[in-house]
Order: structure tokens, then sequence, then C-alpha cells
């Protein structure tokens, strides 16, 4: 029921203003208290799920974009950001809900689904799903192809509403986030709740192999190749991750050219509710 609710609401464009976005392999975490960040958001899940973390008494929130590297991992990661700002023997208790997937032809998205079920029911402390709109329950069929209904959500962390979601802003150092997916980085929290302040690297990785090679191939050859579902992205799928390869061919040592001095970039929230870097001597 809650997933045919949340199916038939049109996916609401969300601005900048107060919204934290979360890209692949990254999760945040905040309280209603936060008084820079009142959305956490993420879009752009085809086989990935969006995973939504809740205390219901300290209204604690986390949310994250999964994609099955390491299930297990991720979801003690996530529990234990939630239960640390959360006195869980206090009232309230702790709801999940899990977002996206489809019938893809690979079966990706039903092993991921599978994976969070088995990773949350293996959590010491009892985890209430609230919300299951994942893979089967989150498709559509048009001409024999699959695709998901909702590529994204948001969760408005004052009210706890959670819908879905489209957002033209996914920054900041939106290619730099995306460059160290693509070489393959575990999950990791970007955002300080108790400073209220974005925090972005400081990121390592290798020379990214045949960079070249796939910025010479053509849209359809980067789609099969570098997406888990080549039929079911979004129609920018093809420039992000062009993009994303040319940031990665222009800094192949982030060392020297993007963290010399071993430090995070730091964002802070402006008086009009966007990200403004903050020079770090002054941290």
């Amino acid at each position: 029921e809650k997933a045919k609710l949340l199916r038939s609401q049109p996916a609401q464009i969300v601005e900048p203003k107060g919204l934290l976005y979360v890209q692949q392999r990254e999760f945040a975490v905040t309280t209603p208290k936060d008084g820079s960040v009142s959305i956490l958001g993420s879009d752009d899940a085809t086989t990935c799920h969006i995973v939504v973390l809740r205390h219901t008494g300290s209204g604690a929130t986390c949310l994250t974009h999964c994609d099955g590297s390491d299930t297990e991992a991720e979801v003690s990661l996530i529990m234990s950001s939630v239960k640390s700002f959360s006195n869980t023997t206090g009232y309230g208790r702790l709801e999940v809900h899990l977002v996206g997937g489809f019938n893809d032809d690979r079966q990706l998205s039903q092993k991921l689904t599978n994976q969070l079920l088995r990773a949350f029911d293996l959590q010491p402390d009892d985890v209430h799903l609230v919300t299951f709109c994942v893979t089967e329950l989150n498709d559509r069929e048009e001409k024999d192809i699959h695709f998901p209904i909702i590529y994204g959500i948001a969760v408005n962390v004052k009210t706890a509403e959670i819908f879905p979601a489209t957002f033209p802003e996914k920054g900041p150092d939106e290619d730099l986030r995306s460059a160290r997916v693509l070489t393959g980085a575990t999950l990791t929290n970007i955002y300080d709740a108790k400073m209220e302040q974005l925090h972005i690297g400081p990121y390592f990785w290798r020379p990214f192999p045949h960079v070249d090679f796939w910025l010479e191939q053509d849209d359809e050859q980067i789609l099969q190749n570098l997406s888990t579902s080549p039929l079911a992205e979004p129609p920018h799928f093809v420039s992000h991750i062009r993009s994303t390869l040319a940031f990665l061919k222009e800094h192949p040592f982030p060392s020297r050219s993007l963290f010399p001095d071993r430090k995070p970039r730091i964002y802070k929230k402006n008086e009009e509710g966007l990200w403004e870097q903050v020079c770090s001597d002054k941290i």
C-alpha cells in the first residue's frame, strides 16, 4: 500500500536551498535541529536503491544511495551513524524506507533488495520496515522494456515526509564525487551535522585505465559498457559519465591537483541556503 501511494505521486523538483544532495556510495545524517539542511535527497537510481533510516524519537535521519558494493558494511555504518544521534533507550524506534530498482535483465535490483533486507535483519536492533518500494514494486513496462517508476526521493528532515524527487542541482563538486565512485571507492559520510558542514574528500585514486579510449567512444558504447541497465538510464547519464571521465583525465593524481594539503573541501550553507566553500585556514 505504501509503495502504491509513493508511486502515484509525481516527482517534485527540489531546489538547492536547504538541500543536501547525496550521490552514489555517500551517506549523510542529520536531525530536525539542523539549521542549514532540511532536505536530504538522491536520484539517478536505476538498479541502485536509496535507503532512508530514521529514529522516530530523536528524528535523526540518514539517507544513502546503495549500489550493492558492500551492503552489510554499509548498513552497519548507517545504523551506527543514526544511533549516534539517538538515545535508543528512550522512546521512539528505528524505521527504514527502501526505494529504487526495477525488474532489470540481470536481476541486480533483486539481488540488492535481498542483500539490504538481510543486512537489516542481521542488526541487533529492531528495525521497522515502513516503506518497501523496490524492484518489482517500482517497475513499469513499456514495449517489453522495464524501467524504474521512481528514480529519486527526498526526505524532509523536519517532517519525516518522503516523496519522489528530482534535483536540478547535485553539487557541490559533482564531478569530483562521481569520480570517486567510478574509481571504486567505498561508502563515505559527507556531512558533519554538529558543524553543519559538507566535507568532500580528501579522495585519492590511481589514473583511470583507458580514459582516452572511453572518451573517444560514442554514446551507445558508453551506455552499453558503463551502465548496469543501459535501457533504463535517465537521459543525462552519458553526458554525466563523459564529464566524470574528463575530470579523471584532468586529475590523474588527486593528491597533487585536488588535495595537496590532504584536507577535505568544506562547504557551509550561506544566507540564501546554498553551499559555499569555507576557506580551510579558518577551520
